[in-house]
């Protein structure tokens, strides 16, 4: 027996939205106002990100030791912290690391835009320009990586703050209003 079940989201702006889009503003300029120190903070954290994440990973592998799946989750774990350590031993290779792989990341976002752009009927050539100016932006981190490494991750961080600081301001955060009545929960 199955229940169809419809859950409404909707977007409303509360005074602490607006709050904290005027500091994620401020922010997101500040960090794009000393992008090389916001890509030294970046790589700190994500390098400390990875040996926690991989550490939780690995110990949460023991649990999976009769369910399957022990191996692949322990040497996750266990890769992901090493990871995280050679980002902390030497941050400036972690910087560069990062950034190039960014670079691949934003040349086959690019392509596969590109790609999806034939089987679309509308829109078709917004997505081939944003793929393209997705694939030239990757491509020149992976030509000129040394000097993309000192600011890349800054103004990444210092837009996705700006922007998410941006959409709070004009548009609040998602609230579910609506949805499935939790089991016991009076109807």
């Amino acid at each position: 027996m199955s229940d169809n079940v419809t859950v409404t989201i909707e977007r409303r702006r509360s005074g602490w939205d607006i709050a904290f889009g005027i500091l994620m503003v401020i922010g997101g300029f500040i960090i794009l106002g000393d992008t090389i120190i916001a890509t030294a903070v970046s790589v700190l954290l994500i390098g400390w990100t990875a040996v926690v994440a991989g550490i939780v990973l690995a110990v949460w592998s023991f649990t999976r030791v009769r369910a399957g799946g022990f191996w692949w989750a322990l040497v996750g774990g266990i890769a992901l912290a090493g990871l995280g350590v050679l980002v902390l031993q030497h941050p400036v290779r972690g910087a560069l690391w990062i950034t190039v792989f960014i670079g691949a990341v934003f040349v086959a976002g690019g392509v596969t835009r590109m790609v999806a752009a034939a089987s679309l009927e509308r829109g078709k050539g917004l997505f081939i320009l944003t793929g393209l100016l997705s694939v030239l932006l990757g491509a020149w981190i992976l030509v000129f990586p040394v000097e993309a490494t000192l600011t890349v991750l800054g103004v990444l961080l210092g837009v996705q703050v700006l922007v998410e600081g941006l959409t709070l301001l004009a548009v609040g955060r998602p609230r579910i209003t609506s949805g499935p009545t939790p089991p016991g929960a009076p109807a």
